[in-house]
């Protein structure tokens, strides 16, 4: 379980790009982050795996919190893929850039080649392993990345605007991957997004706005508050508008049918 309490971060001495937030984050979660440009959830992420420190309060997971003591343990732990996972790329190939991070914590050359074989087959790119960075797609980027977070056994998975540099195919192949996971393999996972189809896909969303949460609850209960969305800049898709509009309608609202249709509808775009 990881635990934030009262978190507050000032990048000056003026202004908070984050103010007292506290939440939680049950094992086996799928947790989306949601919010627009500035509303702190980057920051957040940051955050979460110790590249900044706090100006105020604590992170804790299994009741252990982060600091330079816990912190090499705790990232042992906890995997980060960045919007940009180009940033991520050390290694000249495919399989030498998932090696370095096994290398890092010593993991012996035969269960390394074990590991890269068996997490590079399980996010579909086992044949790309001598490959360049550069001649992938976004998508096959973001799973190199995950690849390489999965062999090193990190129980929590935090996803910073994974899908923003995506073609709609490339989304598709994330998110299902994402789901997959959760699912399958039992990994808490935080998706940092302001993609409400994304979202609509997890457990639980916290929505931020100038670094503060304004609204938190399952998709379906934050989804009906189209007002919050809007006020935070997230753009609802037409099938999220389409059922935001039906069930604020006082006939359409009592077509219990109709409402169920409509959010099926949106959850398969």
């Amino acid at each position: 379980m990881i635990e934030v309490k009262d978190l507050t971060f000032s990048y000056d001495t003026k202004n908070e790009a984050l103010k007292n937030v506290s939440f939680v984050v049950n094992d086996g979660e799928w947790l989306s982050i949601l919010g627009h440009n500035g509303s702190g959830k980057s920051t957040l992420a940051k955050l979460l795996i110790g590249l900044i420190e706090p100006t105020k309060g604590s992170i804790f997971y299994n009741g252990v919190i982060l600091d330079e003591k816990s912190i090499n343990e705790i990232r042992r732990k906890v995997g980060i893929v960045f919007q940009n996972p180009d940033n991520q790329f050390v290694g000249y190939n495919v399989k030498y850039d998932i090696a370095f991070g096994l290398e890092n914590h010593n993991i012996p050359r035969q269960d390394m080649i074990n590991l890269i074989n068996e997490y590079t087959k399980k996010v579909g790119m086992e044949k790309f392993l001598e490959r360049e960075p550069q001649t992938l797609s976004g998508g096959q980027k973001q799973r190199v990345a995950i690849a390489g977070i999965l062999a090193l056994n990190c129980e929590t998975i935090i996803l910073d605007e994974s899908t923003s540099m995506l073609d709609p195919e490339g989304v598709d192949d994330i998110i299902n991957l994402i789901e997959e996971l959760h699912s399958k393999y039992n990994k808490t996972v935080i998706t940092i997004t302001h993609d409400l189809n994304l979202a609509s896909k997890s457990d639980r969303c916290l929505v931020f706005r100038q670094g503060e949460i304004i609204a938190e609850g399952t998709p379906e209960d934050i989804f009906k508050e189209g007002d919050i969305l809007r006020s935070s800049n997230l753009d609802m898709p037409f099938p999220l508008k389409a059922y935001d509009i039906a069930i604020k309608n006082e006939v359409l609202k009592n077509d219990e049918r109709l409402i169920n249709a409509l959010w099926e509808y949106h959850l398969k775009k």
